[in-house]
């Protein structure tokens, strides 16, 4: 059984340079995660498979990254009852550098909600932050980890 406590989960493998943030962040406060790579659209068997099997192999968060139609959160918010993050991605043939993402992300139905980030590298790592901070809920430690994350972010900024 993994250990991972958050499911990264995104739509195409060039999305994977983005998506290294939300891996990188998760890392450095010590938050183990699985990554896949699924598509809403070209997989979507396997991609439902995969959202309902997380909660039983003790996965809490899952982050979704898509680009273009970016349906992959809303995919995975309709098949876990687990909290979802949407990353939307700017897909080679974006809408206004990742809008055409962005709303497709945040635009879900009442009753299957998705928290969603900012479109790219920076959403990535802040839906890193946001699944550590959900998971502090129940894990002081790592509660402590994310006050010294952003302790140091500030003294990096005060001291430039």
């Amino acid at each position: 059984m993994s250990n991972a406590l958050v499911g990264i989960v995104m739509g195409s493998a060039s999305d994977r340079p983005t998506m290294a943030a939300a891996e990188e962040t998760l890392s450095a406060l010590g938050v183990e995660f699985e990554t896949r790579v699924l598509s809403a659209h070209r997989t979507p068997d396997a991609a439902t498979e995969w959202a309902r099997a997380l909660e039983g192999r003790g996965v809490k968060v899952v982050i979704a990254a898509a680009g273009g139609a970016a349906h992959l959160a809303g995919v995975m918010a309709a098949h876990t009852t687990l909290p979802v993050i949407g990353v939307p991605l700017a897909a080679p043939n974006a809408i206004g550098g990742g809008l055409d993402a962005l709303l497709s992300t945040v635009q879900m139905p009442r009753g299957v909600p998705v928290a969603t980030v900012a479109v790219g590298e920076a959403g990535a790592a802040n839906a890193g932050i946001l699944a550590a901070e959900i998971l502090a809920l129940s894990d002081p430690d790592l509660g402590r980890r994310l006050r010294s994350m952003r302790e140091a972010t500030a003294a990096k900024i005060l001291s430039s």
